[in-house]
C-alpha cells in the first residue's frame, strides 16, 4: 500500500534542465577562439563516440579506476578534438579545460520553462524535494546559477554516489537521505531504464517524462507518464487525496 508523499526526486539534465546548443557547437564556439574552424557535425560525432569509448573503459567517471570528473571530461574532450585533427598537445589541453569550466555554471544550461514552477509548487504543497542525477561535481555550482538550488534538500550525484543509474544502489542511497518509506517517494526523470524502471523496482513511485510525446514505451501506464512538468501537481493532489 502506498503511503502518502513526502519526497520529490529528480532527474537534472533533460528533465529539469538541458544544454543550450548542442555540443557540437559549444565545442565549435570554444575551437574557433582558439583558431580553429571545425564542422560543427563532425565534432558532435567525435564527441559521441568518445563518450561512449571513455563511459566503456572508465564508467561514471572512472571513480572505480581512482579518476575524478575532472580528469575524465578533460580527457574526454581532449580525445574528441583530436579525433577531429586537433594534434598540439598544449592546445588540446587548453580547449579541454576551458570546456570544462565553460559547463561548470550556468551559461551553456538551460533551465526548461516548466521546472521552476512545478518545483514552487512542491514547495508549497510542503514536500520535500532531492536530485539524484548522474552528473559530476558540477552539478551545486550549475543548480545555483541557475537559480534552482534552494529548493533541494540535498544534491546526490553519481560521482558522488560511487554508483550510477541504473545501478539501484544510488537510489538506496537517496532513500537513506529521505529517511522515509519508498512508496512515499516520488521520483521523475526523462530516461524509461535509469529513471523508471530502476525507482520503480525500489517501489518509489517513478514518473516518466516524456516532453517530445514519444510514447515509445507502451508498458508504462498512461497515469505513470508526463508529457509536462506542469502535469506533475496535479497527480500528486490525486496521490494527497
Amino acid at each position: 500500500m502506498r503511503g502518502p508523499v513526502r519526497w520529490v526526486l529528480w532527474d537534472v539534465k533533460d528533465t529539469v534542465l538541458k544544454v543550450r546548443r548542442s555540443v557540437g557547437e559549444q565545442y565549435c564556439s570554444e575551437a574557433e577562439r582558439a583558431g580553429l574552424k571545425l564542422p560543427a557535425a563532425q565534432v558532435e560525432t567525435a564527441f559521441r563516440q568518445a563518450y561512449r569509448q571513455l563511459s566503456s573503459l572508465f564508467p561514471n567517471y572512472g571513480r572505480a579506476q581512482g579518476m575524478n570528473s575532472q580528469e575524465w571530461w578533460t580527457g574526454l574532450v581532449r580525445d574528441t578534438f583530436a579525433q577531429c585533427g586537433v594534434d598540439d598537445p598544449a592546445l588540446l589541453d587548453s580547449l579541454a579545460n576551458k570546456l570544462y569550466h565553460n559547463f561548470s555554471g550556468p551559461e551553456n544550461w538551460e533551465v526548461f520553462p516548466d521546472s521552476n514552477r512545478t518545483l514552487m509548487f512542491c514547495t508549497a504543497l510542503g514536500l520535500k524535494q532531492g536530485v539524484v542525477s548522474n552528473f559530476d561535481k558540477r552539478l551545486e555550482g550549475i543548480l545555483r546559477g541557475c537559480g534552482l538550488l534552494t529548493h533541494f534538500s540535498f544534491l546526490l550525484t553519481s560521482e558522488e554516489a560511487g554508483v550510477a543509474k541504473p545501478d539501484p544502489g544510488i537510489f538506496t542511497q537517496a532513500l537513506v537521505r529521505c529517511g522515509v518509506p519508498a512508496s512515499s517517494v516520488v521520483y521523475v526523470g526523462d530516461h524509461y531504464v535509469n529513471d523508471y524502471l530502476t525507482s520503480r523496482s525500489l517501489g518509489i513511485q517513478g514518473y516518466l517524462l516524456d516532453r517530445q510525446n514519444c510514447n515509445r514505451h507502451l508498458n508504462v501506464p498512461p497515469q505513470h507518464r508526463l508529457q509536462s512538468l506542469d502535469e506533475l501537481p496535479a497527480r500528486l493532489k490525486q496521490d494527497a487525496a
